[in-house]
């Protein structure tokens, strides 16, 4: 996995180099440049999970605010700003999970209250 912003550089590489300090006549300094180019990946924008917690388990409206922050994601990345999408898709990400835990909590509570009140 290729960290997220990570450019191609050029790193000189020097190699036989004297500087004369040994008695023998100097040489001619070489240098020898290497470009690595490692291709980064799109940030995600989570818009099928913030679509299922809209839907399924939207406690405290976070699954509409999952959604609006993917949507906000997709559009930064098609206008080619991936910092930004990228920042989006972490916040999206972040209420995704947390209307993720807070639906499960409360169908697992609702569950146990519907069972003791049968009873």
């Amino acid at each position: 996995m290729n960290p997220p912003g990570y450019q191609a550089e050029s790193v000189p590489a020097q190699m036989g180099r004297n500087d004369g300090f040994t008695g023998q006549p100097a040489t001619s300094t070489r240098v020898q440049y290497t470009t690595v180019s490692i291709s980064t990946d799109p940030p995600k924008d989570h818009i099928i999970w913030s679509l299922c917690c809209f839907v399924y388990s939207n406690p405290f409206c976070l699954g509409l605010a999952a959604l609006i922050y993917s949507i906000k994601s997709r559009d930064r990345k098609m206008a080619g700003d991936l910092q930004g999408a990228q920042g989006y898709g972490s916040t999206a990400r972040n209420l995704n999970i947390a209307a993720t835990v807070l639906g499960c909590i409360l169908f697992i509570v609702f569950i146990i209250i519907i069972t003791t009140s049968a009873k």
